[in-house]
């Protein structure tokens, strides 16, 4: 195999580890964020004699089913494509790599990542938010009487409170690391382009050489 041949296979082994890692983070996460909200729903205790608003109780619910929803998405292409992964990436085989389905599921894996690490946690966050308004709003201190807020109110704000700025700084780092990834991947993309170029061209002046060498060893033996 000429050494541009294995450039190319080095690339697609990178990928498939790539591809590998992404679904185990993402099987990990969404089993987990989504295990979470299961039992955040099936335990919180609502009181009956409290007014709850109808849109807190509809986007505490919508969130909580939006949110499994999404991870068990997640979960499912990891669990349908990583076992294919894992047995090609086991296998002591340089060409092996082209049995793996990681080029063409591409998609699905950067999309159950996306769903699993972006959307997933930004969910997440306002499952939290939801679930203390849900927890803390009925709760009443003696001092709400008088006019003034309600130590479960309090608690819910304060936790809005924080979890906002929180959100914020996470989107910022999100865009901000997808960017650097995206200007990473680009940068490294042209670097391997100009060394696989530069690999066929010392090819094919090695192979050039070859034949010029071939071509003068009959003319010398012809004339001594």
């Amino acid at each position: 195999m000429s050494v541009s041949g294995h450039s190319l296979q080095a690339l697609s082994w990178r990928k498939l580890y790539l591809s590998r890692a992404k679904l185990k983070a993402s099987s990990r996460t969404s089993a987990l964020l989504s295990g979470f909200a299961m039992v955040a729903m099936v335990e919180v205790q609502l009181d009956n004699s409290y007014p709850y608003p109808s849109g807190l109780l509809v986007a505490f619910s919508a969130c909580t089913t939006v949110l499994v929803a999404v991870h068990l998405f997640a979960l499912m292409v990891s669990t349908c494509i990583l076992p294919n992964i894992e047995a090609v990436s086991n296998v002591h085989n340089i060409n092996s790599v082209h049995e793996s389905p990681h080029d063409r599921m591409h998609r699905h894996i950067e999309l159950a990542w996306a769903f699993s690490t972006v959307i997933g946690t930004l969910l997440f966050l306002a499952e939290v938010v939801l679930l203390c308004w849900v927890k803390f709003l009925p709760v009443k201190s003696k001092e709400s009487a008088n006019g003034t807020i309600s130590s479960g109110r309090a608690a819910a704000i304060t936790s809005t409170s924080i979890m906002v700025p929180f959100a914020l700084v996470f989107i910022v780092f999100a865009v901000h690391f997808y960017r650097s990834l995206v200007s990473h991947k680009t940068d490294r993309q042209f670097q391997e382009l100009e060394e696989l170029s530069n690999l066929t061209r010392l090819q094919n002046e090695l192979d050039h050489r070859g034949d010029s060498s071939i071509m003068q060893a009959p003319c010398s033996a012809h004339f001594p």
